[in-house]
């Protein structure tokens, strides 16, 4: 079983982060200034938060496709719900509730039906985007309480909301991969599913929870994005998926399972954000971002595969 990546990936995963910051801050007299740092950070922190789903997928040695087409379904729930006079607490409850369950059929399609998580995954995510549009018509749904918005745009001391969540989420997630029984069957499953299935670890009943929790992370960042934009549109969340999928494996996190920490995918999600602030500083366009961040995966995915 490996339960964790080398003790000094996440070190050298950080140093990157470290260099690449060093580097826009020498080409843009803008990168380091306190309004864009907070402003990179809040930007990261939904793509981190689905990330920590997406690496919990991973680990077990699947993936998750559907997560981006997640987070906009389930804020759309969310904000309809509330357009419908729901008090925003239980509107989120809504969301989160829709998120969960959608996870859950997820596993319960892997395990139950033997299907490849692959094609489970990226046949939720297209039906979860047609019910986005069912459900909402196509249109934004706007009108949102002002305490709700409060989650996306309020501040605790000077640090944005949406950082603190995603600290949060990252405290929970390390407590559950590294201190619970449960977080380390994942690491057990992606190492050698055949050998933790015969040692009696509860193979798919871990996957179902696996996929379940990647649903709950995908509502979170939804939620919290619509109230970040106080608007939910249906088509939120597009390209997520790969933005979430790239955090893990940028952090370490293995695409063979069995190796992956909470503080690199967090890094991971961090060098991405400030990749692609630098590159707007730079004035570049966005197709050279995507460009940069296919290649920035290739890079990763072929270092872990020489370190092995």
């Amino acid at each position: 079983m490996k339960k964790s990546s080398h003790p000094f990936q996440a070190l050298g995963v950080f140093v990157a982060l470290i260099a690449l910051c060093l580097l826009f801050s020498v080409t843009s007299s803008h990168f380091l200034t306190t309004e864009n740092i907070f402003s990179v950070i809040r930007s990261f922190s939904f793509v981190a938060i689905i990330a920590l789903g997406e690496t919990f997928a991973i680990l077990t040695g699947g993936i998750d496709l559907s997560v981006g087409s997640l987070l906009g379904f389930c804020g759309c729930v969310s904000a309809l719900a509330m357009n419908s006079q729901w008090a925003w607490p239980l509107a989120v409850f809504a969301g989160l509730l829709a998120g969960a369950f959608l996870g859950f059929c997820n596993g319960q399609m892997i395990t139950r039906l033997k299907l490849p998580p692959f094609i489970v995954t990226l046949g939720m995510y297209s039906m979860a985007r047609g019910l986005t549009f069912v459900i909402t018509r196509g249109w934004p749904v706007s009108n949102l309480p002002q305490g709700f918005m409060t989650l996306g745009q309020g501040y605790w001391w000077i640090v944005p909301l949406p950082v603190i969540f995603m600290v949060l989420a990252g405290l929970a997630a390390g407590i559950f991969l590294n201190h619970t029984a449960t977080g380390r069957y994942l690491f057990a499953i992606g190492g050698n599913e055949t050998a933790a299935s015969l040692s009696g670890i509860p193979v798919d009943r871990i996957k179902v929870l696996v996929y379940t929790l990647s649903g709950v992370a995908s509502a979170v960042a939804g939620i919290l994005l619509i109230s970040r934009l106080g608007v939910a549109q249906p088509t939120s969340g597009v390209g997520y998926e790969l933005d979430a999928i790239a955090a893990s494996v940028i952090g370490g996190t293995s695409l063979m399972g069995g190796k992956g920490t909470v503080l690199g995918v967090l890094i991971g999600a961090a060098i991405m954000g400030v990749l692609r602030n630098g590159l707007i500083l730079l004035g570049l366009s966005a197709f050279w971002q995507q460009f940069a961040l296919g290649a920035i995966i290739i890079l990763a995915v072929a270092m872990d595969r020489l370190r092995k």
